[in-house]
C-alpha cells in the first residue's frame, strides 16, 4: 500500500475546517449585497469574517506550500489557489477565493463514485451560479445604464449565462461585470460538461457491467456444454465396451454347446440298434 505524504494528510485533515469556512464567507459576502440597508455592524462582522476566512485559506496555502515534495511544481500545478490568496481583498474579486471552495469540493470527489461525484460538481454548479449572481448584482446594481438591479435578475442572468443561452434581456454594462460574464460562462460549460460527461461514464459503468455479467454466464453455460459432451462421449465408449464385452461372451458359449450336440450324436450313433425279427429260414433250418 502505497504511504500518503504529509501533504495529502494535511489536505485530509483540513478539507471539513475549510468547507465550514467557505460556507461562512459565502454568507459574510451575500449578506450586504443582499440586504444592503442592514446595519453598520452587520457589515462589519461580514468584513471580519471575510478576513478571517482569507487568512485561513491563506495558511492552507502556506503549509501545503511547505508540505510539498517539489514547492514549484505545487506552485504551477496550483495556480487558482495562488491567485484566490494574493490578490487583494477587493469586493468585486472576492469571488476569486470561490474557486478555493470548488477545488476543495474536486479534491473530496476525486476519488468518489460517478454518482456522488456528479451531485458534488452539480452542487459547485449551483454555487458558482449564485456566487456569480451576487457578484455581478453588486457590480451593476449601481451603473447607470445597468439592467440587473435585483437578485431575481441576476440569478436569470447568470442561469441564461452558465447554458450559453445568452436571451439578452439582461447583460453587464460595466467592464467588470463584463469580465464576470466571461469567467462565468467559461466556468459554466466546463463544470455542466463535467456533469455530462460523469452522467455518461455512470450509464457506460452500467453497460459494461451488464456485458461483464451476461459475458460470464455465457462462459459458464460453455463450460457446462463441454461438460455435458464429454459426459456423454464417456457414456457412449463406456456402452460400446460394455457391448463388446456381452457378445465375446456370447460368441465362447456357442461353440461349447455345438460340441456338445455333436458329441451326442455320436453317442447316440454308437448306441447298438435293437435286433430285427429272426430270419425265417434260421427258424426252419
Amino acid at each position: 500500500m502505497k504511504q500518503r505524504t504529509a501533504q495529502v494528510r494535511w489536505e485530509e485533515r483540513m478539507q471539513t475546517p475549510l468547507l465550514v469556512l467557505a460556507a461562512a464567507f459565502a454568507l459574510a459576502y451575500a449578506v450586504p449585497i443582499v440586504a444592503p440597508g442592514a446595519d453598520g455592524w452587520v457589515h462589519t462582522l461580514c468584513t471580519a469574517v471575510e478576513w478571517v476566512v482569507w487568512g485561513a485559506f491563506a495558511v492552507d496555502y502556506l503549509v501545503r506550500l511547505a508540505l510539498a515534495p517539489s514547492r514549484w511544481l505545487f506552485v504551477r500545478s496550483h495556480p487558482l489557489d495562488l491567485l484566490a490568496v494574493v490578490l487583494p481583498l477587493l469586493r468585486p474579486l472576492r469571488l476569486l477565493r470561490v474557486v478555493s471552495t470548488l477545488l476543495l469540493v474536486g479534491r473530496r470527489a476525486r476519488m468518489a463514485p460517478q454518482i456522488t461525484l456528479t451531485t458534488y460538481v452539480a452542487g459547485a454548479v449551483v454555487g458558482l451560479m449564485m456566487f456569480g449572481s451576487l457578484a455581478v448584482l453588486h457590480v451593476e446594481r449601481d451603473a447607470p445604464d445597468g439592467n440587473i438591479k435585483t437578485l431575481g435578475d441576476a440569478v436569470w442572468w447568470s442561469f441564461t449565462t452558465m447554458t450559453t443561452v445568452g436571451y439578452g434581456d439582461h447583460a453587464p454594462t460595466t467592464g467588470l461585470g463584463r469580465l464576470l460574464a466571461v469567467g462565468l460562462m467559461i466556468s459554466g460549460i466546463a463544470l455542466l460538461g463535467v456533469v455530462t460527461a460523469n452522467i455518461a461514464a455512470w450509464f457506460i459503468s452500467r453497460f459494461e457491467r451488464d456485458d461483464a455479467e451476461e459475458r460470464r454466464q455465457t462462459a459458464l453455460l460453455e463450460a457446462l456444454t463441454a461438460e455435458v459432451k464429454a459426459l456423454r462421449a464417456q457414456v457412449t465408449a463406456l456402452s460400446q465396451s460394455s457391448e463388446s464385452s456381452d457378445s465375446g461372451a456370447t460368441g465362447a458359449s456357442v461353440p461349447t454347446g455345438t460340441a456338445g450336440e455333436g458329441t451326442g450324436a455320436a453317442g447316440m450313433g454308437s448306441v447298438p440298434t435293437p435286433a430285427g425279427p429272426p430270419d425265417e429260414s434260421a427258424v426252419r433250418g
